[in-house]
């Protein structure tokens, strides 16, 4: 009985440690641990929700949170072998294992678009009771839409994922430079 309760707990605590609470995405951590093993050839990309803090002050931390869930949903799509991590706040990481920057950016390219373009119903938090509305009144769901920049850094000669990461970073902030809602390198 001791050995399954001891199982339980190390399960529990591997998955607070390495999935992220509220989108259920790996978290930073275990992006760390694959940055281990992915070896000589790999392409990785920071995003990041344009505008988030304004959306936030706006609709309330809530819906922010809505807004990160369905942005994550929209992301676990990404194709071309794409790992998807939650980095913090608003920030993802996508890795790339075995792939070039050039083959990788179109797969970014397709996910920023599918973002730009998906009309997120965000709930209103207070009213979650169905049987409250009586005939057909007006639904409190408000449809938005939300962007991402995103920036993309293939691993170079001699560059530790840290460096790698970095330059997705800068890359990053060139894409907000450019107006926002793009992909640069």
């Amino acid at each position: 009985m001791a050995s399954l309760y001891l199982l339980a707990v190390s399960t529990d605590s591997y998955y607070l440690a390495y999935r992220d609470d509220l989108t259920s995405l790996p978290t930073r951590r275990a992006l760390n641990q694959l940055a281990l093993s992915l070896g000589r050839k790999y392409t990785v990309a920071m995003l990041d929700i344009d505008h988030f803090k304004k959306f936030n002050d706006t609709y309330g931390h809530d819906i922010g949170d809505q807004v990160l869930k369905l942005v994550a949903a929209k992301m676990s799509g990404v194709k071309g072998g794409g790992k998807i991590y939650r980095y913090g706040g608003e920030e993802f990481t996508v890795a790339f294992p075995r792939k070039t920057a050039e083959q990788s950016i179109p797969e970014l390219e397709t996910l920023r678009q599918n973002i730009a373009t998906y009309d997120m119903v965000i709930r209103n938090p207070k009213r979650t009771d169905k049987k409250s509305r009586k005939g057909k009144q007006p639904s409190d769901n408000k449809t938005v839409n939300v962007t991402v920049s995103i920036g993309v850094a293939q691993r170079t000669a001699k560059q530790s994922f840290d460096e790698a990461l970095k330059n997705a970073d800068l890359a990053l902030y060139r894409a907000k430079k450019k107006g926002r809602n793009n992909v640069s390198e």
